[in-house]
């Protein structure tokens, strides 16, 4: 046994030592390869690092420096490291490279760094500083190690200055701001746990400085840091900015209950709309970045609480309630009103004897006529009698006569009625057999004459006796317009952009189209625009918005065409409303337009027929040619806005010739109609002041239109650019009340005393 003991020994000894030697053999071997590889053995030098302490050395492709370094860190208190290094040599044929090996993590750069921008420039810095990444530590406290490793493979000596600091105000506060330096080669990060009770905060970041752009940068608490201009945008959350940035974050995002706020200053400015200045001629050229150093401040508040949310919605449901409500109170107040007013008006217009044949019995005993038998007068007055013109008092007698009744001039009791009276009691025979609970506040199609000469002469009347004719539907279709350009708006506001700004403008297009189109059916109701004609233009308005978004842009071939049309389609339109319809676009239309120049122009000069409708079509044509050649010298970049405005342009100017006229002719407005304009104008007067405070903007890039941004104003929630949509929303609902109630006071004019123009 011992001796088998010892033979085992002796053998197992004797191929430890053969192994032994062939690893000797193969690392020798390893470190000839190397060295043939490299041409040298380099000297490895071993330094222990102290921290704040400056170390100018010189390192070639034959030595290598490694720096040691240790610090004490604590799982209460987060202390962050930063290695600045400087190259003090010129002219370098290789440039150093730093090594930092921690116990978690490896970090590596090279000096000078080369940093690449737009079409592949290249910018060198010389002088670099990075925060190291600090790894976590379950201990209460630990020492912790870590080396900087310094080479090159330049066989000439190279100077550089290595320098290790801490950084002491590495965490950040709450609600405490904190000012720091940032450069594309020096870039910025610090820690910021959550405090308890906190779940949400804001991140700001601020300079006064436009330029150099910037990026801040929200990742999470884990090793590498992606803090250079290439790979900032890998991880987490960003946003580029020149003036102000801001990025909200949840708790419930970061696990550790903590994040990096990182600062990156980018190479080049066009990422934030500013200017490239360097051009290169050779690619392989290295370009002279300058100065880029940027002063920033960074602080960290909580965001608004969950109440702020409710409450700010609950403001909004209630402000829309309260038109629900105001709008009903005023619809019964007015009906109340109303039909007091018509009960005294019919009472002093009768004599005492009549007064209680209405009431009562007549002088024979006989039971008289009460409002009832025909069809209940009061509601009649309100609505059903403004549905038909005013015939003579020979054409009512006739068309009683062919029904089969008794004259209204033979009537007693009617005989001695104003003559509202009489196209009360015309409307209450047409509507025999109708129910007295069908809805009396708008015109069916069957009130209106069906004559085929309606096709071919526009001077036929299609209606029968007093007001203008109540039409509903185009507001209707308004109201469905403003529900979708909200919608609309809110996809846009999503993302805005070039692209998608057209989505709600859209709807602002059919708008004010809608609204032009009910001013004119207003006073023209028999040759009004029909529905195919109505949504053929509108559509043919989207359709050109949607070229021009496309390929509007700098394209002067596009722009020369579309204002071609719009001064063509400016001139169709204002024959169609000069003759009222009465013209038609044919192969004779230039013949006709020949013989009218010869005989009122040549012949015998004679002023137009119509002087106000004229006045109207030659401001209109004016302002619509100034729009044609602004747009085709300038051709905004903003096509929707563009042709926003000349759709809003006409819509004005039509809406004032309306007022004007309506005055002119001796009608009034009433009380009602004066609240809703007023008050229209006062809110459209405060939603256009926050609009123009230019809070953001597509047109920029969203750096530049960050600039604007501005603190919530209206219950800790709204900021001004919501307080636009809040009150342009309510005065666009006031504009359509303008229109529906302007006109109230024509209700019991007969319609062939209601001017046309």
């Amino acid at each position: 046994m011992l001796f088998g003991s010892h033979w085992k020994s002796r053998y197992k000894n004797t191929f430890e030592g053969a192994a032994a030697g062939v690893l000797l053999c193969f690392f020798v071997a390893l470190l000839a390869c190397v060295s043939g590889a490299l041409g040298e053995t380099k000297n490895v030098i071993q330094k222990d690092g102290e921290f704040d302490v400056s170390y100018n050395d010189t390192v070639t492709s034959e030595n290598q420096t490694i720096y040691a370094f240790n610090h004490t860190v604590s799982r209460t208190k987060t202390e962050g490291v930063r290695v600045s290094v400087d190259v003090l040599s010129q002219n370098l044929q290789s440039p150093i490279l730093f090594v930092i090996r921690q116990k978690q993590a490896v970090l590596s750069f090279q000096v000078p760094l080369i940093l690449r921008g737009l079409y592949q420039r290249k910018y060198p810095y010389n002088h670099l500083g990075r925060t190291l990444c600090q790894p976590p530590t379950r201990a209460a406290s630990e020492t912790q190690y870590f080396f900087v490793d310094v080479s090159t493979l330049s066989s000439q000596g190279t100077n550089y200055q290595l320098r290790v600091s801490r950084v002491e105000s590495f965490t950040l506060q709450t609600d405490t701001t904190f000012s720091f330096t940032a450069s594309p080669s020096q870039p910025q990060y610090f820690k910021y746990v959550f405090p308890e009770g906190v779940d949400t905060v804001i991140v700001k970041v601020s300079s006064d400085m436009t330029f150099p752009c910037s990026v801040m940068s929200i990742q999470d608490i884990q090793c590498p840091v992606y803090d250079l201009d290439n790979n900032v945008a890998f991880i987490g959350m960003y946003q580029t900015m020149t003036k102000k940035g801001a990025i909200t974050v949840q708790r419930k995002d970061f696990p550790s209950n903590s994040f990096y706020v990182v600062v990156v200053v980018k190479t080049e400015d066009e990422a934030c709309g500013g200017p490239l200045r360097f051009y290169p001629l050779r690619p392989d050229e290295l370009i002279d970045a300058g100065n880029r150093s940027k002063t920033l401040n960074v602080v960290v508040s909580p965001a608004i609480k969950s109440e702020v949310y409710v409450m700010g919605m609950l403001f909004c449901l209630g402000i829309f309630l309260s038109f629900y409500l105001l709008t009903l109170l005023v619809a019964c107040l007015e009906k109340k009103r109303a039909k007091r007013r018509e009960l005294f008006q019919n009472i002093d217009d009768t004599s005492p004897a009549e007064t209680a044949s209405l009431l009562g019995k007549n002088g024979d005993g006989q039971i008289a006529a009460t409002p009832n038998e025909y069809g209940s007068l009061e509601s009649t007055i309100s609505s059903e009698a403004i549905t038909d013109s005013a015939p003579s008092v020979d054409s009512a007698t006739s068309a009683d006569n062919y029904m089969g009744r008794e004259p209204f001039k033979r009537r007693p009791i009617l005989n001695q009625l104003h003559h509202t009276a009489i196209c009360i009691e015309r409307s209450v025979w047409k509507n025999v057999g109708r129910s007295r609970q069908e809805s009396l506040s708008s015109i069916e199609e069957d009130d209106y004459d069906t004559l085929d000469d309606i096709n071919s002469d526009k001077n036929i009347v299609r209606t029968k006796e007093c007001g203008i004719p109540k039409h509903f539907g185009l507001f209707y279709a308004m109201g469905t317009a403003l529900m979708m350009e909200g919608l609309l708006s809110a996809c846009y506001h999503v993302c805005p952009n070039y692209t998608n700004f057209q989505f709600d403008t859209s709807f602002m297009y059919m708008i004010a189209g809608l609204c032009m189109l009910k001013l004119y059916q207003k006073r023209h109701p028999d040759i009004n625009a029909s529905a195919y004609t109505a949504y053929a233009c509108l559509a043919a308005v989207i359709f050109f918005s949607v070229l021009g978004v496309v390929f509007g842009r700098g394209n002067t071939v596009f722009w020369i065409v579309f204002s071609v049309i719009h001064i063509l389609a400016t001139l169709l339109l204002s024959t169609q409303l000069y003759y009222m319809g009465r013209w038609r676009l044919d192969s004779g239309v230039l013949r006709r337009m020949v013989y009218v120049v010869y005989t009122d122009c040549i012949r015998q000069c004679t002023g137009p027929m119509y002087i106000d409708r004229m006045v109207l079509l030659v401001m209109g044509n004016i302002v619509n040619w100034s729009l044609a050649a602004y747009g085709l010298i300038e051709r905004p970049s903003d096509f929707a806005s563009y042709l926003l405005a000349i759709a809003i342009c006409n819509l004005l100017l039509y809406f004032a010739f309306y007022i004007i006229m309506k005055l002119r002719s001796g009608e009034a407005i009433q009380c009602l109609a004066m609240v809703c304009i007023l008050f229209t104008a006062v809110v459209w007067g405060f939603a256009l002041y926050f609009f123009f405070q230019g809070l953001s903007t597509w047109q920029k890039t969203p750096a530049e239109s960050r600039e604007h941004n501005r603190d919530c104003i209206l219950l800790s929630f709204f900021d001004d650019h919501d307080i636009w949509h809040f009150l342009s929303s309510i005065a666009m609902f006031g504009s359509f009340l303008v229109l529906l109630t302007m006109d109230d006071d024509l209700d019991t004019v007969q319609r062939d005393k209601i001017y046309v123009f």
